[in-house]
C-alpha cells in the first residue's frame, strides 16, 4: 500500500471513529438529561461528566487528524504530496508510511 492509499484509508478510519464518538457523545448528553443520574457520587465507576469529557477530547482530535489527512489529501492534487514545505526537499517514503500525512521531512520537522 502507497502512501496515498494510507492516507485514503486513514480517513475513512477516521470518519468512521467520529462517527462512533458522535454517537458516544448523543448518548452522553442523553444519559446527562436524565434528571434521577446521580453519577457523581458513584463509586462504581467513571462519572457522565468524566465520560463527556473523554469523548469531546477524542472528537476534537479526531477532527484535528482528519482536517491533517484533508490537507494532505489537497496536496495530493495539488502535486505537492511528499515534498517538505519548509525545504522543498523529498519526505522520505519511510516517514510517509509511518505518517503519511507529514508535511516537513524528518530534519525540518525537527526543528520544531
Amino acid at each position: 500500500m502507497d502512501s496515498i492509499e494510507r492516507l485514503r484509508a486513514r480517513e475513512r478510519e477516521l470518519q468512521a471513529q467520529l462517527a462512533r464518538l458522535d454517537a458516544d457523545d448523543a448518548a452522553l448528553r442523553v444519559d446527562r438529561s436524565d434528571a434521577t443520574a446521580d453519577d457523581e457520587h458513584d463509586p462504581e465507576g467513571s462519572t457522565l461528566s468524566g465520560e463527556w469529557q473523554r469523548v469531546d477530547a477524542l472528537r476534537a482530535s479526531t477532527r484535528d487528524e482528519l482536517a491533517q489527512v484533508a490537507t494532505a489529501l489537497s496536496r495530493v492534487d495539488a502535486g505537492t504530496y511528499g515534498v517538505c514545505e519548509r525545504c522543498g526537499r523529498p519526505i522520505p517514503e519511510a516517514r510517509l508510511e509511518v505518517r503519511p500525512q507529514a508535511t516537513m521531512c524528518v530534519a525540518c520537522a525537527s526543528l520544531g
